[in-house]
C-alpha cells in the first residue's frame, strides 16, 4: 500500500480501535489537524424553521395550487 493511500485510511473508525495502529498523541495531533467546517452544520430548528417560512411564502403568493 504506498504512502498516500495509508494517510488517507489513517483516521478511519474501523482501523483506530486496532491496537498499536496509532498512539493517543498521534490520535490527538490528527485530530487538533482536521480543518473546522461548524459551519456547514445545520441544526433540526434551523432546517424547520426554513421549511415554514418556505411554506408559508408558497400560500402568500397569489396563483399557487395548495
Amino acid at each position: 500500500m504506498n504512502r498516500d493511500a495509508l494517510a488517507k485510511l489513517r483516521l478511519d473508525r474501523r482501523l483506530l480501535r486496532r491496537r498499536g495502529w496509532m498512539s493517543e498523541a498521534e490520535l490527538q495531533r490528527e485530530l487538533s489537524a482536521l480543518p473546522d467546517v461548524g459551519a456547514k452544520a445545520t441544526t433540526l430548528g434551523h432546517a424547520a424553521d426554513e421549511r415554514e417560512s418556505a411554506a408559508s411564502r408558497g400560500a402568500e403568493e397569489p396563483g399557487t395550487a395548495q
